[in-house]
């Protein structure tokens, strides 16, 4: 299927690690121009390589997301560069650690609350004025299966509330921006697993801690309950996410696609 996304401009933040270099990579094969904001510098340049080696034109702004300027920058350098910015994906985000809500501690509460919900907050503001200005745009949020199932949000509760209020404020500006020509969806992931530890930055859970909780003994053992039973892969979301940028998903908005081999349904 031709999704007419050569030469689209990306913003995608986070766009480094896992999840986040799959759909840089997926954009890329479809020959379009990335900014991949994030602020793992190493990995960054690292994806941005491999990702104008594929037929795609990426480059690396380094951004922190929580920071107004710092974004407010990231998009100003984006529209230097290429004129225009028709896509946005907000990828950007984690937690530090998993831990039940009465052991966490309140300084991670916060960052994962500043991560998660106000980079995407700041980002899509950010490019709102363009968009608006242009009457077309794409927004696609990820969110996380924390934040559509209790099961999901084991050991992570404020990180699913948070993921939860993405969805819920992805809906609201659904409705707010469809009279410009300007769709907002999610793309809501299982569990995405890099094929390896390279496919991480510094940045990421998986390179802090991801590999000692999610062990391969549990990973092995939970696909046993689930539909289809394979491990999700960053493609995955690429894919999901490719279509929601596109015009062929020109008539979805406000929806919530969950990659999660049907662990989460609705």
């Amino acid at each position: 299927m031709e999704l007419g996304l050569t030469g689209k401009t990306i913003i995608l933040t986070g766009g480094s690690s896992n999840i986040g270099k799959g759909i840089l990579l997926g954009f890329a094969a479809e020959g379009s121009r990335i900014v991949n904001a994030d602020r793992d510098e190493v990995q960054a340049v690292k994806a941005v390589q491999e990702a104008n080696s594929i037929g795609g034109e990426a480059v690396f702004v380094k951004t922190d997301v929580t920071d107004w300027q710092s974004v407010q920058d990231m998009v100003k350098a984006t529209l230097e560069r290429f004129g225009k910015v028709d896509v946005l994906v907000n990828n950007a985000g984690g937690t530090l650690s998993m831990s039940p809500f009465m052991k966490k501690k309140r300084e991670e509460w916060k960052h994962e609350i500043d991560l998660n919900y106000w980079g995407v907050i700041n980002c899509t503001r950010a490019v709102l004025d363009h968009m608006i200005e242009r009457k077309q745009g794409r927004i696609v949020n990820i969110a996380s299966g924390s934040g559509q199932i209790g099961l999901g949000a084991i050991d992570c509760a404020v990180y699913g509330g948070v993921k939860g209020g993405v969805i819920a404020l992805s809906r609201a500006l659904a409705w707010e921006l469809g009279r410009y020509n300007i769709t907002v969806n999610v793309a809501s992931p299982g569990w995405i697993v890099p094929y390896n530890k390279e496919d991480t930055g510094e940045n990421s859970f998986w390179s802090k801690w991801g590999y000692d909780y999610f062990t391969p003994e549990k990973l092995e053992s939970a696909q046993k309950y689930w539909p289809i039973r394979r491990l999700g892969r960053p493609e995955d979301m690429a894919d999901t996410v490719l279509f929601l940028a596109s015009d062929r998903a020109s008539f979805l908005t406000g929806q919530t696609i969950s990659v999660s081999g049907g662990v989460a349904m609705w």
